[in-house]
């Protein structure tokens, strides 16, 4: 499987996560999501991806 899919479907699951959490125990946690958010936003402008990286070192 591709990396950019796999980061992807890791961000779709921390977001549906973050909501989740947030609706069941507490707002906070909707600071997951928002985090997500901030960092794919991010690395569509510096190409820098915490998750690229680890999948590198997995290989």
């Amino acid at each position: 499987m591709e990396k950019e899919y796999i980061i992807r479907g890791v961000a779709g699951i921390m977001i549906i996560v973050g909501v989740v959490l947030a609706y069941l125990v507490s707002i906070l946690w909707l600071l997951l999501p928002l985090f997500v958010g901030i960092n794919l936003l991010q690395s569509s402008f510096t190409k820098f991806c915490p998750l690229d990286l680890i999948l590198k070192k997995k290989k």
